[in-house]
């Protein structure tokens, strides 16, 4: 790794004497170029001299909004700039979504491991979307689940003979939809009569022990079986 010129960006004196420690200690090819704990001093600080990365925290101030608006400003007007997000929001999910919106070349989490030296090589030498074991073991648990919930909606899909109309109605039940709206959607060939019959067979494929039900009861089966995703409700363009 070649040298480099850094800024760190935080707010807390302890955690930035910590950062620096690490960078001195494990990361030789840093010259640390300036430290800032607030949004006015990393402007005048980055237009003074423009580094090759910066280290941002996203709490400054007590704000998180901060952090992400540094971030995408500075790819804005600094494309070229590394900008690798070291932070104490562990359980911010939301925000970790914003700030990779912004343009972060990664985040580290500071849990675990912290900032290591590979890391930051990683950063510098190209490498998109650098994360720590913290943040890497949800984004595996997150991709777990969504391939195993997409697999036990197509095995339901072929268990119940559900089609692409079937799916279709029930999603757009699920959205609040009425019979007379869905017959309104584009490509959906059905008058209500025959809506309110594929209603029923419906019921007889998921309720098998021939309950009576209405559409909200058969919503909720068609998402405990999988044959709608809960979080993926869409409705189709009309």
């Amino acid at each position: 790794m070649e040298n480099f010129k850094l800024i760190i960006v935080e707010d807390v004196p302890l955690e930035l004497k910590g950062t620096e420690g690490i960078v001195r200690n494990e990361i030789p090819e840093a010259e640390i170029i300036g430290t800032t704990d607030n949004e006015a001093s990393y402007w005048k600080l980055i237009k003074r001299q423009q580094p090759d990365l910066v280290l941002l925290d996203l709490g400054l101030g007590g704000s998180t909004t901060v952090g992400v608006e540094i971030c995408r400003q500075t790819k804005e007007l600094y494309p070229q700039v590394k900008i690798l997000i070291f932070t104490g929001e562990i359980l911010n999910e939301k925000l970790w979504v914003d700030v990779l919106d912004a343009g972060a070349d990664g985040i580290i989490l500071k849990s675990g491991e912290l900032l290591t030296r590979a890391d930051v090589r990683a950063v510098m030498e190209g490498k998109q979307l650098v994360f720590n074991e913290p943040i890497l073991k949800k984004i595996v648990e997150r991709f777990k689940h969504a391939v195993s919930s997409q697999l036990a909606r197509q095995e339901a899909l072929i268990d119940y003979e559900i089609d692409e109309y079937d799916e279709r109605f029930l999603r757009h039940l699920a959205l609040g939809y009425t019979k007379e709206q869905i017959t309104g959607l584009r490509g959906m060939p059905f008058g209500v009569k025959s809506l309110e019959k594929r209603q029923n067979e419906l019921v007889k494929k998921l309720f098998p022990g021939g309950e009576s039900v209405n559409a909200t009861r058969l919503v909720v089966r068609a998402i405990e079986l999988g044959i709608i995703d809960v979080d993926n409700l869409m409705p189709d363009a009309d």
